[in-house]
């Protein structure tokens, strides 16, 4: 589609073909010698020549000045049938009228066709039955009539092109609130999802912590202080995070992607094995990446899969040994956490947590399977494909 100023210059230099087009036909009309059986013009050629141009030439500026561009039309038009100089149906007054319709308001617009056809009917008269009397009244009839259906075919046209134009407007309009309804879900979705593994990853660790300290407090007041240190520093993270977090809610949900902080990826692995290990989970880590990094959305989907996995273990299998496998390339990302800790019985068929990076994980048309180990412990496979740049 063309750019609207492009577009703009096109539309204004059809009028311009038009309107001299027109005007050469009126310099041809006035070169008529009646042979045709209709009145010849019998005026100076100067006289001839100004008409025409006034009948035609004002229509390269119909865009700009409609109303003005149709009363100047309109007169020139009524002159031209008085000096016996017409051979068509007001062709030009339609063209004029044709954007007074699209562009005025509807009470101009009615009041100018009003006017319009009341100028042609009386010019139409006076030139047939009065000026030139090569007819009756009833002969110029059929006349009004042709120049009252083509002027009027001009309005009618310019009004449907605008009420078409304005479905279409609505439409367009409709279909942007539907798309910013479906980017602010997407965006609470995200939030929520991002809610759920800030809060239940630290708090699971502060849990953990928690019982630590007060278990060992009597008796071995170092650990106890250590676990409060880990509490501590767990506590002053999960803040930072909510607080990023809730500052993109109070952001227009379209620009919370240039106003939020950078998601983390496969280099924030690391840390999330420390805090599961400061939680009794010795945590085997093995990050591998073949070629260009995967995007940063794949990254994200990748690093809250860890981390629920982890939090889980930490939550229902501490202490425990868990061995994280992540590897990147050829447009797939496969991420395999499994540990060997002994969880309680459960009922159901897991929490949000499941939910969550089950969700993550299909987003990208991949694959994730969750379920215990056949000796002991759990596991948690993920296959994300995603489009390398090498291979786009």
């Amino acid at each position: 589609m063309l750019p609207i100023n492009v577009r703009r210059a096109v539309l204004l230099l059809g009028d311009l073909v038009a309107g001299v087009l027109i005007t050469v036909a009126y310099l041809t009309f006035a070169e008529l010698d009646g042979t045709d059986g209709l009145p010849a013009f019998s005026g100076p050629p100067w006289l001839g020549w100004l008409v025409a141009a006034a009948v035609g030439l004002p229509l390269a500026a119909r865009r700009i000045r409609p109303r003005t561009v149709l009363a100047a039309v309109t007169a020139a038009t009524a002159t031209a049938t008085l000096l016996d100089l017409t051979r068509e149906p007001y062709v030009a007054v339609a063209f004029a009228l044709y954007l007074v319709a699209l562009r005025e308001p509807v009470r101009w617009s009615v009041s100018l066709l009003a006017a319009t056809l009341l100028v042609s009917t009386a010019g139409v008269y006076l030139g047939e039955a009065v000026l030139t009397p090569s007819g009756s009244v009833a002969d110029a009839m059929p006349t009004i009539g042709l120049v009252w259906l083509v002027v009027g075919a001009g309005w009618v046209v310019g009004v449907v092109t605008r009420h078409r134009r304005a479905r279409a407007d609505q439409a367009a309009h409709r279909e942007r609130e539907r798309d910013k309804q479906q980017i602010q879900a997407a965006e609470r979705l995200r939030i929520a999802r991002e809610m759920h593994d800030i809060v239940s990853h630290h708090l699971s660790l502060i849990a953990v912590q928690a019982g630590i300290a007060n278990h060992v407090a009597e008796e071995h007041p170092a650990e106890a202080r250590e676990a409060l240190r880990v509490i501590e520093t767990t506590s002053r993270g999960a803040l930072t995070e909510m607080r990023g977090m809730l500052g993109v809610l109070r952001v227009d949900p379209e620009r919370a992607a240039t106003t939020r902080k950078p998601a983390p990826g496969l280099a924030g692995l690391s840390e999330l094995a420390d805090r599961a290990a400061a939680a009794g989970v010795t945590v085997e880590l093995d990050v591998t990446t073949v070629g260009t990094p995967p995007p940063p959305g794949v990254q994200l989907a990748t690093y809250r899969i860890v981390q629920e996995a982890l939090t889980n273990v930490v939550k229902h299998a501490a202490p425990a040994h868990c061995a994280v496998r992540v590897v990147a390339g050829d447009g797939l990302m496969t991420v395999d956490v499994t540990d060997d800790g002994v969880r309680p019985a459960r009922n159901g068929s897991g929490g949000h947590g499941l939910i969550g990076m089950r969700e993550r994980v299909t987003m990208y048309g991949g694959d994730l399977t969750a379920g215990p180990c056949p000796d002991a412990g759990f596991t948690v496979s993920a296959r994300i494909p995603y489009l390398s740049r090498e291979n786009a």
